[in-house]
């Protein structure tokens, strides 16, 4: 029986609940005395909390397909996405007290296989500790408060990281490898002092990564009167947007047009006026994303919208120019990362790593949180591990 600690929402069992399910020692004592973490936004528990201990034979339709070393794995949480849904199962090796991750494939249980999380229980919830105080800037990581800009990642990063490695006999799972290599790039930026944008990206930040002559600074000759928002205005002036930001390609040729100039003069065939966004005369067209998409700002508010073509639709893509910057500059650090590594982390986990990144994303805009669910181009991007798009 699953009981919660008071005042805590530690999650414990009672003794007579492990039989037979548990029986590494170690791991005995961490269920009955301190407990696993309750509620997370990276992992939740509440399997055990409401189910008890089950083996993933009990939870998959067909036991007898499951490869033999799955059977007997206790299912006691699971991860979550950015929405707070459950994905992949966690699950406890009974015996070894290790820790993995699988996705329970109820009707091909066959294909079914496991990830390592955490050598322990106990090793586990250090690494949860440890995540939440780096992104709430507490505990081990309470001197990064107000901190930002790329010195600020890269200490973090090497602490979470170097926490973890010693939590491990060996190579860091992937799971808390991009904990540590991709979450703390959210600091990378921090609100500027007027808030007239989102963020106050650090000078040069996009000229280290694309490349000075690949960030381009537009002009007021390039503005159409439409784009009355000043914020923005100045933002393409001083900071600039890379011309090819892999999913996003910058509109160079000509002076911006609104989404209702464009298709008039470059597309007059495609759609009709009437078939257009109702404000299209104020939606400034930056250039096009993949898939038949165009990335334009609402020349009014400066928030950054996703005109899907195919569909005759518009989405909300980003809060405004700096966290669409941001977004690019996310992608890009993500890509030269994984290509460092070899490319272990889309190799190995890459539905954790699409996660990994919407959740980064989101703690410095909560756009796609807020969106229309699946309608949220970035995130839909991300997941798309047959695209190859991280």
């Amino acid at each position: 029986m699953a009981g919660t600690g008071a005042g805590t929402g530690t999650i414990t069992l009672h003794e007579d609940a492990l039989d037979p399910y548990v029986t590494h020692t170690p791991t005995r004592r961490w269920l009955t005395g301190p407990g696993l973490p309750g509620d997370n936004g990276l992992l939740t528990f509440d399997a055990l909390r409401e189910d008890g201990l089950r083996s993933v034979a009990d939870s998959t339709g067909d036991p007898a397909a499951l490869p033999s070393d799955l059977r007997d794995q206790l299912v006691i949480g699971a991860l979550r996405d950015p929405a707070g849904l459950e994905t992949e199962s966690v699950l406890l090796d009974g015996a070894t007290g290790e820790v993995s991750t699988t996705f329970l494939l109820h009707d091909r249980p066959d294909l079914m296989d496991r990830v390592p999380l955490a050598p322990s229980l106990r090793t586990l919830t250090d690494f949860v500790t440890a995540t939440d105080e780096m992104s709430a800037r507490s505990g081990q990581f309470a001197s990064y408060e107000g901190r930002f800009g790329p010195k600020a990642v890269t200490a973090m990063s090497r602490q979470l990281l170097a926490l973890f490695e010693e939590g491990v006999d060996g190579e860091v799972p992937p799971f808390w490898k991009m904990a540590a290599l991709i979450r703390p790039l959210a600091l990378v930026a921090g609100p500027p002092a007027d808030t007239a944008l989102t963020l106050d990206l650090p000078a040069r930040l996009l000229d280290q990564a694309f490349g000075h002559g690949r960030v381009v600074r537009f002009e007021d000759v390039d503005f159409p009167a439409a784009l009355a928002h000043e914020p923005t205005r100045h933002f393409l002036r001083e900071t600039g947007l890379p011309e090819d930001g892999f999913l996003f390609q910058l509109d160079t040729d000509v002076p911006l047009p609104t989404l209702a100039e464009y298709y008039e003069d470059e597309r007059p065939h495609v759609f009709t006026p009437d078939r257009l966004p109702r404000d299209a005369d104020h939606l400034i067209r930056l250039g096009h994303l993949i898939e038949d998409n165009s990335l334009v700002v609402d020349g009014e508010t400066g928030a950054i919208l996703d005109w899907n073509e195919p569909e005759a639709t518009l989405h909300a893509l980003n809060t405004d120019v700096s966290t669409l910057a941001f977004t690019l500059w996310l992608l890009h650090r993500e890509r030269t990362i994984d290509e460092s590594l070899s490319h272990e982390l889309t190799e190995e986990a890459y539905d954790q790593l699409a996660t990994t990144m919407t959740q980064t994303l989101a703690t410095v805009d909560p756009t796609g949180a807020s969106a229309e669910a699946g309608r949220h181009y970035w995130t839909e991007m991300f997941q798309d591990e047959a695209g190859g798009v991280l």
